[in-house]
């Protein structure tokens, strides 16, 4: 299975962010070809190591890196990449996209 990790900083406007967010953004994701699941971050996102400016942590399924990459390669994945940049520029977002593996 692989995961993509998006963590989203603290938005100049929160209410512009959450409307764009869960009225445009997700369900513009949730239509990404062998996408298994979405989930974000409930409430407060709290730092043990002190990182202070997390809002939002969201996380992405697909079945493999592979069957991930293909679907950002469709015509959605490039919509959603193309969207995530008007949620976020560059300095605002960290995205890693990884295999996960049960321990």
């Amino acid at each position: 299975m692989a995961k993509m990790t998006v963590i989203y900083k603290t938005p100049k406007d929160i209410s512009s962010f959450e409307k764009h967010y869960y009225g445009v953004h997700i369900p513009l994701a949730k239509k990404l070809p062998g996408l298994i699941k979405y989930e974000v971050s409930n409430g407060a996102v709290r730092s043990t190591t002190g990182h202070s400016d997390v809002y939002l942590v969201a996380n992405l399924y697909f079945d493999s890196l592979e069957a991930m990459m293909e679907s950002f390669k469709s015509d959605i994945g490039q919509q959603c990449a193309a969207d995530r940049r008007i949620l976020a520029n560059d300095d605002e977002v960290q995205i890693y996209v990884y295999d996960v593996k049960n321990v």
